[in-house]
């Protein structure tokens, strides 16, 4: 790259600081600025990341004219908000996952990033994982034959506090959305936005949803079996299966790690891939790749699919 690229975050949590940490690890991106509610938040996320500059408002952030890129990472309901603001100072932004609270909030945040010509990405870093990618090729090679079913799971156990975000719904709380969005995006990055949805959701102790079991039907006659839940750590495994093979993926299937590769028949093999870090950085490195390139959208993650897979979870939260 002819440059390296200056990184402005909105929001000073958990993934706002492992997306710090990771930033560093690109070789093609610093974190130059971050913006919080309060100076002493601001001021205590730049000393722990050494960032240079640090603001008491997400307006002194996005115009920053030092900040080249915006990663929001605040709670969902807060993305659109954020990421538009940003983008109304003609900054690129990535958008942590999910996306948006809403399907219409999405198509209005892609509109008004095509409209100004600036790139926008859904924060999936799953997407630029080297052992997804290595996925995606055997996927699109045909050596599983005609796709027959996806699975996917992601659970995890959070303490019955009725402020945890996840719990919160003034925080855009429930599984779906933090939660589920892996499994469905990782059914749509493989057979594509389905045409049949089913669901079963259990309320969490709020009224949020707690847990989601969810069948996808396509006009392929595949079909992908996908959970959620806030109540308990699953295996969250995932697994492709097609006519002629199969694809494993171990616990935590939306982070770095091997594979196997199950023939029907003959010798299994297992993909192992080397990482540092907790991964971020590969999401990093997409959109520093894509912006040097003058792109709008990664085909990583496109934002029509993005929109897709919004009105997915839509869908499933609508027959709870």
């Amino acid at each position: 790259m002819a440059r390296v690229l200056k990184w402005g975050i909105i929001g000073t949590g958990g993934i706002a600081r492992t997306f710090a940490r990771d930033v560093a690890l690109t070789g093609v991106g610093v974190v130059a600025a971050v913006g919080s509610r309060t100076q002493s938040s601001a001021d205590a996320f730049a000393r722990e990341h050494s960032i240079p500059r640090s603001y008491d408002s997400y307006e002194q952030l996005v115009t920053d004219a030092d900040v080249d890129v915006v990663y929001v990472a605040t709670p969902h309901p807060m993305h659109y908000d954020n990421a538009t603001l940003a983008l109304e100072h003609d900054k690129p932004v990535l958008v942590e996952k999910a996306f948006t609270m809403t399907s219409d909030e999405a198509r209005q945040l892609v509109a008004k990033a095509r409209e100004k010509r600036l790139f926008l990405m859904e924060a999936m870093w799953t997407r630029c994982l080297p052992n997804i990618i290595e996925i995606r090729a055997i996927v699109a090679s045909g050596d599983l034959g005609r796709i027959v079913s996806v699975e996917a799971d992601h659970g995890q156990w959070f303490a019955s506090d009725a402020e945890f975000r996840l719990f919160n719904p003034a925080l855009g709380g429930g599984a779906m959305l933090d939660l589920g969005v892996y499994p469905v995006s990782f059914a749509s990055m493989v057979l594509g936005t389905p045409s049949r949805v089913t669901a079963l959701t259990q309320p969490a102790f709020t009224g949020v949803d707690g847990s989601v079991a969810m069948v996808f039907g396509y006009e392929s006659g595949a079909q992908a079996v996908l959970s959620c839940t806030s109540g308990a750590r699953t295996p969250t495994r995932a697994s492709i299966s097609g006519t002629d093979a199969r694809i494993e993926i171990g616990g935590s299937f939306y982070a770095p790690g091997p594979f196997t590769l199950v023939p029907r028949t003959g010798d299994e093999r297992i993909f192992e891939f080397a990482s540092v870090g907790r991964g971020l950085h590969y999401e990093a490195a997409e959109v520093a790749r894509c912006i040097e390139e003058g792109m709008l959208e990664s085909p990583m993650m496109p934002l029509d699919e993005t929109i897709s897979i919004m009105e997915t979870m839509e869908q499933v939260l609508s027959l709870a």
